[in-house]
Formats: C-alpha cells, structure tokens, sequence
C-alpha cells in the first residue's frame, strides 16, 4: 500500500496519527538573521515575518482564554467593588465592537480586549450572584439552628458546613447564610438533617501578611459567612419546612461516601485507609501530618488532591476497558464506533466520579478538561491540542472566576499547559512509525515509555514551580525522582484497584481490591519518606510579590502558546521573573491582624517572636513565608525576647526595642525606650515611639513593616480605600499614613496635687 502524502512538517505520531511537529521542515529556511551591516533589518524582518505567522489563521484561538483571565485578575486587584451593570455594559460594548472590526487588520487586537472586558464582568457577576453578609466581629455565643450540608471527618475534629435557617446573638442582629463549625469527633450529625446548637463564631480567616492566601474570598465564593466550634451539645430535631433537592442529593451522596469509607476500613487502616478514601472521595483531612507534609516535600501532594490526572486515569481505565470488551465481539468492531462509545461511557465515568468527590471548584475543572477531550474523541477531533486546552480553560472561569486565583487552577493549567506543548512539539518523535523495523519497535518499546514519563513529569514539575514557591514557598528538587518510583503504581495499580472495588462493592467482592490498593499506597508511602529523607529534599522559597508571577505566568504562557523563535522571550521572562523574585527583600516586622503575635528580624538575621496567644497558625506561616525551617514551637524563636505579665520586648537588628504592651502601665516605660509598640489599648498622647493598636489592626489587617530611615514602612493586607464583599471596610475608616515614624514627645502635664498632708485649709 502506498504511504499516504504527509503534509509539511507532518510525523507520524500515536497509533499512526499525523501529529503537527514543530517547526516543520523548512520552517527556519531563510535561517536566523546574519550579524552584520544589515543585521538590523534582517532581523526586524524576521519578527514581522514570526509575528505575522503567530497571528495566522487559527492561532489566537489559545490567547482568548488568557485575555479573559487577565480581565478576571484585574477585576480581583480592584480597591472596591465595581458598578455591575457598567462593567456588564462596557463587555457587551467591546464585544459588539470586536464583531464589527471582524474585517479589519485591528480585529485581533479588538478580540482580546473584549475578551479582557468579558472577564471582568463575568467575575463581577459572580460575585453579585453569591453575595451574602460575611461576619466583620466575634460572636461567643450564638444560637444557630439548621441545616447540615457538609461533613468533614477530620484526624483530630470533624467539621459540618451548616446552612442557617436562624440565629440568635445578643451583641448583633446579623443574619448569616452559611457557617462552618469545627465539632468534637465523633459527633458531627448527618448530612441533611436539622440541628439546633451554640457556637462560637470568628470572622473568615483573612491574610496573615501582605501577599498572602486569602483564605475569606475563598470562603466568600463558598457561600460561607463565618467560621468558629460548637459550644456544648448538637440537637437533632425536626425540620420546620422539607429539604430541599440539593439536601436530599447532598444526603444521598454523603452516604454513598460513608459506604465505601466503611468497606475501605474493613481492609485497611491508618494512612493507607485515608490515601484510599482521598483518591475516591476527596476526604483528605484524616491523613497524618507526617505522611501529608512528606508527600508535598516529596512532590507527591498532587496525588492526595482530586485533579486532572485522576479524572484522567478514572476516564482513560473505563475507556480502555468498555473498548476492549466491546472489541471482543467482531460484529461490533467493523459496524460501529466503538471507540465513541467508549469515550461515551468514560465521560459517565468521569461524571460520577466528581460527584462522588464532592465536586469542589478543582474537581470541576478537572473534569471539564477531560470532557472536552472526550467529546472531541466522539466528534471525531484531535483530542490534545491547545484548542482543547482554550476551551477547558474558558468554560471553567466562566463558571468559577474565582478559580482563577486559586493555587490548584494555576498549577493545573500551568502543567496541563506544558504536556500540551510536550505532546504537540516533542513527543511524537519518541514513537515507533509503522513503517520501522519489528527491532526498531521492540527497543524502543521500553525507552519511549520511560522516556515518555520522565518527560511529562519533568515538564509538570517545571510549569508548576512559579506557582509552588508563590503560594507555598516551596519547591520539589526530588519531584521527577518520586514521581518516577511512584506514579507508575499508582495509574497501573493504586486506580485501577480502587475502581474495580467500587465496581465490585455491591456484590461483596471487593475485599481483595481494597487490599490490592493498599499494597500500592504501602509502596507510595515509601516512596514519598525515602525521598522526602533525602539530603536538600525540602526546597524552601522566600516570599515574593505578585510582580514576579505574572512575569513567569506570561514567560509559561509565550513558550507554550508560540511556535516561531519568539517563544524563547518567554524564556528571558522567566529568567526575569526568577531574579526579581530572588531580590524581593525580606520585611523586619510581621503583625498579626488581632496583634498577638509579633515577629521581629534580630541580628542573627531570623526571626523572633512574640506572642500572648496559642495560635500558632501565623507563625507558621510567617516561617514558612521567610524560608525558615523552623517549627513554631522551636525554643529559638523566643531568642532574646523578655516577656513578664505587662507584655514582652525584643531588639532589631539595629538594636532598637519593639514592645508588645499586654497591660496600660507597660505602655510608659515603652513609650519612653521602644522604636515600636503593638497594643491593643489606646498609647498616651506623650508616647514617643511609633504605635499600632487595636483600631489599626482592625482596619488594616495583618501588617508587613520594612525599616525606612528611622521609620519603618507599612505595609497593610488591606489597603486604604480597600472595601470588598469579602473584606468590607469598617463603618468609620481611617487613613493612616503608610510610613510610620518616630514623634516629638508631647511634654508631660505635671500632676499639680499637692500632698495628701498639704491638703488642708490654709491657716
């Protein structure tokens, strides 16, 4: 048979198909442009020759979902909330313009910024569909009664998202819609029932410091208002109107969790019965802390959060199983299209599984990208291609803007992003065509798969970085290694394992596949502590401003989305990225938001910290922030810290005293020796040194302080003028100054009593 014509640059890719390969033979005929007297031109030439054919017929298709993204994150940086139905005018507007320029050599350029507009009003939408009153103080006694939507089985506490139907304080009238409570194990009540209990409720957890995850708008797009515990005991009683659909389904599917938790627990225990019930259910908070941070130390975290490669494995198991069973029957193979039928039955698939998972915003987006690949599969389309990427990638923000700024989108795209550009660029050439040689094929069976696998992992891991050191400040040296040992098993075994038990649950045969399943995770368990053990496995990262991500954000995006040289300026860019961020300084005082914790850069160079509370959370984070390897309970931290009953004191590295005053007759003897007070009281008039109190704090939020001659500059999470659905601002702002410097003293009113002795009448 004659080979078939290839088209230029064509290969032979997978299974026979024609993969694009780029650059295609020829594409760089004219080579790069020569260095001399007419370098200049020859090579302006070339950019309009390369910018041209990056602007060619479908290739702005990919850039779309990036214009809106970038309208999203503006929406997201804005100070306060935009005017809905102008932001919703303005978008219709540009995209009306954009149509009719479709002529016109500007049309590009029209499209994006339109694009830009669509996301930002399709996140302001968002935001004014979900708005609910969010709580601005603490509440320490409350009577809540409800409905229990969510129940997490935690390793210490369980926790239930309760969705209220009254509340009752004495000390406000604020009516929430949603709340989620920390319970003492063991007794979280079902999902779908109706309780009445007291609770204590906080605000939801803001920053804590500059630049930081903001943990209340995530809470925010959740639809809920408060965090807090249960105080005494939880009362089931009977609703007074009927659950709801979404209730009675949320009910439903809890006890389909519970169900295959409990056949899970007949067979194993301890971390491999909480890795198993992750992989299936998305319950992840009963995994030991030691198993959890090894795995992220490791590289392996991504396997202990439901995500792409799970749907991935869950959809391409069932594909390959129903096309193999289907193929065994000879009339169906020549008249029907199996192969539809299978990504068919695989979309079913994958459909169940993220209802059974919880169907969290990444799961979502998972399972959008894996059936836009399946559907492409059934309308007979290339399934990998950066088309297929775009349109995952707008359907997701469409429907959950606030993805956008989530860790686990950024990470997923980002590697989604560069195994995209691996399949379409580079992996074809590791593939056998059919006209090799049966000894050609058989040696490089093996090596492309290896190959294949060292390649993907190694390209994730590189994509994935930027965003690693920005929202974890760290960074896996050992990840291609662990994902090597590990993932093999886990796809091959671990999956296929726990799918099969599913399968076989109802009939009372899945014992052996549970056990099945355990063997892999005993095996990825030792996988991710050998090399979480290994000599610099833990890759600390200090933190950076957003600047530099953007910057590696747009670098990723050039080098994945361009096909002519100027994708390596997206190199430059990282590199740019890469040395900003390691320039970014280091703050000398970190605040928490309620001021009882302050951490103070000695001369040693670390941080010492001051605390009257037992929440060590901000500490932690503060460590971690300042690539430090240390815990919040290491005795190092209260180096040179002096503390007594009024409040503590501690040296900067200049020498001068920053004083946390617990108690008013602390704040004279600071005020008169400290270059900084935190307090929670009001500081006297004649106080010298500079002061953050209680009102500041509450306006401001957590702050960041850098030293700037013999002031210090400030640097609050909220800034002024900051009023958000998710942060409002208090009812009287104030503007502080954003440098805070040393004053004159105010002279001290002398007390004019005389003696108690003196004090009688005149002779």
């Amino acid at each position: 048979m004659a080979e078939p014509v290839r088209p230029p640059g064509g290969r032979r890719g997978i299974a026979g198909v024609m993969a694009d390969v780029w650059p295609p033979r020829g594409a760089l005929a004219g080579g790069w442009p020569t260095i001399g007297a007419g370098a200049w031109p020859s090579f302006a030439g070339k950019l309009r020759a390369w910018a041209s054919e990056e602007a060619g017929a479908g290739r702005l298709l990919p850039w779309v979902p990036v214009a809106f993204g970038a309208g999203i994150a503006l929406y997201f940086s804005a100070d306060h909330e935009p005017v809905l139905w102008v932001s919703a005018a303005a978008a219709f507007a540009l995209c009306l313009v954009a149509v009719l320029m479709r002529r016109h050599r500007l049309f590009p350029v029209a499209v994006m910024i339109a694009a830009a507009a669509s996301g930002f009003a399709v996140a302001t939408v968002k935001t004014a569909r979900v708005a609910h009153p969010v709580l601005a103080r603490p509440l320490y006694s409350v009577s809540l009664s409800g409905f229990v939507e969510a129940r997490d089985i935690r390793e210490r506490s369980d926790r239930i998202v309760l969705r209220v139907a009254s509340m009752e304080s004495q000390r406000s009238a604020m009516a929430l819609t949603r709340v989620r409570l920390a319970v003492r194990k063991g007794t979280a009540p079902d999902v779908g029932s109706f309780v009445q209990l007291k609770a204590r409720l906080l605000p939801p957890l803001a920053p804590v410091r500059p630049g930081s995850y903001d943990f209340a708008r995530d809470m925010f797009f959740q639809g809920i208002g408060a965090s807090g515990f249960v105080m005494g005991g939880i009362t089931t009683v009977t609703p007074p109107q009927q659950a709801g659909f979404g209730l009675r389904y949320a009910a439903a599917m809890q006890g389909l969790r519970d169900a295959i938790d409990a056949r899970i627990r007949a067979r194993l225990d301890g971390d491999e019965r909480a890795i198993a019930t992750a992989l299936l259910t998305g319950r992840r908070d009963a995994i030991t802390p030691d198993v959890n941070d090894a795995m992220f130390i490791s590289g392996l975290g991504h396997v202990l959060s439901i995500s792409g490669y799970h749907m991935a494995v869950v959809a391409g198991v069932v594909f390959f199983a129903v096309r193999a069973l289907l193929a065994l029957i000879p009339g169906l193979t020549v008249s029907h299209p199996i192969k539809k039928w299978s990504a068919a039955a695989a979309l079913v698939a994958a459909a169940f599984y993220l209802l059974l998972s919880g169907a969290e915003v990444a799961t979502q987006r998972s399972f959008f990208m894996t059936a836009v690949v399946l559907i492409a599969v059934m309308v007979d389309r290339r399934a990998v291609t950066f088309r297929t990427l775009a349109v995952a990638a707008m359907i997701v923000l469409i429907a959950a803007p606030e993805a956008l700024v989530h860790p686990s989108f950024q990470m997923s795209f980002a590697a989604t992003l560069g195994l995209v550009a691996l399949v379409q660029f580079g992996m074809p050439r590791l593939f056998a065509t059919p006209d090799s040689s049966t000894t050609q094929r058989i040696a490089l069976w093996g090596g492309r798969e290896l190959a294949m696998l060292l390649l993907a992992s190694l390209i994730a891991g590189l994509a994935t970085t930027p965003y690693a050191a920005f929202h974890f400040h760290r960074i896996t040296p050992y990840g291609v290694l662990a994902n090597l040992a590990a993932m093999p098993v886990v796809s091959a075994l671990v999956m296929p394992a726990g799918l099969l038990g599913l399968l076989a649950a109802p009939f009372g045969l899945d014992g052996p596949w549970w056990t099945l399943m355990g063997w892999g995770i005993d095996w990825m368990i030792a996988v991710t502590r050998w090399v979480a053990a290994l000599p610099g496995a833990v890759g600390r990262m200090a933190a950076f401003g957003i600047g530099p991500l953007i910057l590696a954000s747009l670098g990723l995006i050039l080098i994945g989305l361009l096909r002519t040289p100027l994708r390596w300026s997206g190199a430059l860019m990282l590199a740019a990225a890469t040395l900003w961020a390691a320039a970014a300084p280091l703050p000398d005082i970190l605040i928490s938001g309620d001021g009882r914790a302050v951490a103070v850069r000695g001369s040693d160079g670390r941080l010492h910290v001051m605390r009257s509370g037992k929440d060590v959370f901000a500490t932690r984070e503060w460590l971690a922030a300042d690539a430090d390897a240390r815990l919040p309970a290491d005795s190092s931290l209260g180096d040179g810290v002096s503390c007594d009953e009024a409040g503590c004191v501690v040296a900067m590295a200049d020498g001068r005293l920053v004083a946390m005053a617990l108690r008013a007759d602390a704040l004279t003897d600071d005020c008169t020796r400290a270059a900084l007070i935190v307090t929670a009281r009001a500081a006297p008039s004649f106080c010298a040194a500079g002061v953050i109190d209680r009102r500041r704090l509450q306006q401001q939020g957590a702050l960041m302080l850098t030293r700037h001659g013999d002031g210090f500059a400030v640097s609050p999470v909220r800034a002024a003028g900051s009023d958000r659905p998710w942060a409002p601002a208090p009812p009287e702002a104030i503007e502080f100054d954003p440098t805070l410097v040393p004053r004159a003293p105010a002279p001290r009113v002398q007390d004019a009593t005389p003696p108690e002795a003196e004090q009688g009448v005149d002779d």
